[in-house]
């Protein structure tokens, strides 16, 4: 909690707390990301969703980048801001969406982001390291698992699945 009171960035970085999780931070993290998306919907209206979340991109590789440099790790867990983003981009993408339609999309996150299959893994090792460029890094390979899932999704609605 000291460490996230330090510096702006580490609020963000660190998914406003959600990121300190002792248990599964991504999946703390894109809970809270969830919960937000759905308060922030009844204020914004969908084009200022799009703006705050095109927003989000450019400061989250900014806050993830300085929360990384700061606690000397390439790729820290409690890192969640990228989680954040790329579930704010499915489920506006998604909308309007069920409830149970939100939940898929929030499983089937979760498993493209923990298991990493490939593509998403290809994404994981495209800009490994530290400074600006493992800050992308941390981003990217959540954004391909956001393609990922939006891709099973409209799959499953095209084949009638869903």
């Amino acid at each position: 909690l000291a460490f996230m009171l330090r510096h702006p960035a580490h609020w963000l970085g660190l998914g406003f707390g959600s990121g300190l999780s002792p248990i599964a931070p991504g999946t703390a993290g894109t809970l809270w990301a969830w919960g937000v998306f759905v308060l922030l919907q009844q204020v914004f209206s969908p084009a200022q969703l799009g703006g705050l979340i095109a927003l989000s991109l450019p400061i989250g590789w900014w806050a993830c980048t300085i929360t990384a440099r700061n606690l000397g790790r390439d790729d820290p867990g409690c890192i969640v801001w990228d989680e954040v983003v790329a579930m704010w981009l499915i489920l506006w993408l998604l909308a309007p969406a069920s409830w149970h339609g939100q939940l898929l999309a929030f499983a089937l996150f979760r498993l493209f982001d923990a298991a990493k299959p490939h593509p998403v893994r290809w994404a994981d090792q495209c800009f490994k390291g530290s400074g600006w460029r493992g800050g992308w890094g941390i981003m990217f390979d959540d954004l391909v698992a956001a393609f990922c899932t939006l891709l099973v999704l409209a799959a499953g609605r095209h084949f009638g699945l869903w």
